[in-house]
């Protein structure tokens, strides 16, 4: 249950590996997302930069009737937390914002791979719509990039949006918005930090010229950022199948088995078996230890949380069917007639299973987080020991929104109701 030793090769190595059950490979998962257990201590700002590390991309999104998606990702991870820490850690040139799996932070460190890969992500839309744009209307973003060099950084809203139509999107944004986010997308600017969520944008020379040597002379070959990328996503992902991979960092094309076989022949990835499943697993070195505690069944998921719909544990549909058996759609772009579950719905995590969703808006004036729906999964059990750990994780969200009051609309099933609302005050009482 280790990396190869001696003479084996890595498949010889785990060819003797016993096959993992379905909860043994959530565990791994969840272990390599941060997932697995409750903080030990107090969250520190460093445990938020380490969180984003051990994730390798911590995606963006603006929707804030709970909490924007960035934040609530960390608050999964790391309990009770101050959210100036993603901007502080912005500023300070130790995350950056890059288009990746879609926009994204990601660790400074990183900043020479996803500088590199960016001819491997043409195909991403924004890149697509930046590089079109670009060579359009290069003059006018020229004379953009020569402003901000002389006047320094700049907010979209620095400019007056001539036919005070509606945004949205780049078909809705004004001229000067749809250059900065050109210029950001292909590594000309940068976010050099946010101010009230706002990008601020500024030379890339100014911010990882700042904190990264040599950062626009370093190359590397496509054939190390591919192989970089794979090892980065496997490790994110804790245990991975083949056909997963590439859509950590999307990348094209999809991998399969055999694309993977050089890399486990050297050792760099491990392949093992999972009950159940029809493919192969992978699981990154790194990994090693976690893996025998796995299969020993001493790698325990006792974390109970809500999580955002732009978590990495739900982001890809296919990969959170297979793990938990867990069918999600983001509905929020979704016409209300059309919704299942409802606007914002958060995944609710228990112990290694996702039992359930819920819709919820955090009322914040008002200090009350409402639960408008929750609907847990066929077949869980609705007793009283999951309505506890419902109650405390919605508690304790709704705690860190400063909006304790709980406020419980309606269940599915709805005898699910009396049990829950009578932990949620249980909840309160032991917080107060």
């Amino acid at each position: 249950m280790s990396p190869a030793r001696g003479g084996e090769s890595g498949a010889d190595a785990v060819a003797t590996t016993p096959p993992l059950s379905l909860a043994q490979a959530r565990a791994l998962h969840l272990h390599a997302q941060g997932l697995l257990a409750r903080p030990r201590r107090r969250a520190r700002k460093a445990d938020a930069l380490a969180a984003i590390a051990r994730m390798q991309l911590l995606q963006i999104d603006t929707i804030h009737v709970v909490a924007r998606s960035p934040y609530l990702v960390l608050f999964s991870r790391l309990g009770d937390y101050p959210q100036r820490w993603l901007e502080e850690l912005l500023a300070e040139r130790a995350i950056f914002e890059v288009w990746a799996h879609e926009a994204c932070f990601a660790p400074m460190d990183d900043y020479l791979l996803h500088r590199n890969a960016l001819h491997q992500r043409e195909h991403h839309w924004a890149i697509r719509n930046a590089q079109r744009h670009r060579g359009s209307r290069g003059g006018e973003i020229d004379r953009l990039l020569a402003r901000i060099r002389e006047l320094g950084p700049v907010k979209s809203s620095d400019f007056e949006r001539e036919d005070k139509g509606q945004g949205g999107g780049w078909w809705g944004w004004k001229d000067e918005k749809r250059w900065l986010e050109a210029g950001f997308a292909l590594g000309e600017l940068m976010v050099a930090r946010r101010e009230n969520f706002q990008r601020v944008y500024d030379l890339a020379e100014r911010v990882a010229g700042a904190a990264v040597a040599d950062w626009n002379r370093t190359e590397i070959e496509p054939a190390q950022v591919r192989r970089d990328t794979i090892l980065k996503s496997v490790a994110a992902l804790g245990i991975a199948q083949a056909r997963w991979i590439a859509d950590y960092y999307r990348t094209k094309p999809r991998l399969r088995d055999r694309d993977l076989d050089e890399l486990v022949a050297c050792g760099a990835l491990l392949r093992v078996a999972v009950k159940g499943w029809a493919a192969p697993g992978y699981v990154h070195p790194g990994h090693a230890d976690a893996l025998a505690k796995a299969a020993a069944g001493r790698l325990r998921a006792t974390r109970s949380a809500l999580l955002s719909p732009f978590d990495p544990v739900v982001w890809d549909r296919e990969r959170a069917s297979e793990f938990f058996g867990f069918d999600y759609t983001l509905e929020c772009y979704t016409p209300e007639p059309k919704r299942r579950y409802g606007y914002f719905v958060l995944p609710i995590l228990v112990r290694g299973r996702l039992v359930g969703r819920l819709d919820a808006k955090a009322h914040r004036a008002a200090g009350v987080f409402e639960v408008k729906a929750l609907y847990l999964e066929d077949g869980v059990e609705a007793d009283e020991a999951l309505a506890a750990e419902i109650a405390a994780a919605i508690d304790e969200c709704a705690r860190w929104h400063g909006t304790p009051k709980v406020k419980l609309a309606r269940c599915k099933p709805a005898a699910f109701a009396r049990p829950l609302k009578t932990a949620l005050v249980a909840a309160a009482a032991a917080a107060d």
